[in-house]
């Protein structure tokens, strides 16, 4: 779980320099945020997960 919060903090920072480097609808910003939605999605479900099975 430690592993995937610092993932998301690194996706963070670099989707932040890619967009003041490329502008907002570049390509690249574009996957990245991609990527970092599904990094966020992994992690809430796996948080709803543990409470479920509580």
């Amino acid at each position: 779980m430690k592993i995937l919060r610092v993932l998301i903090r690194a996706m963070k920072e670099l989707l932040h320099e890619t967009i003041e480097r490329n502008g907002l609808l570049s390509l690249e910003t574009i996957s990245l945020s991609q990527r970092l939605d599904k990094l966020i999605y992994i992690k809430q479900k796996s948080i709803a997960e543990s409470y479920i099975n509580c």
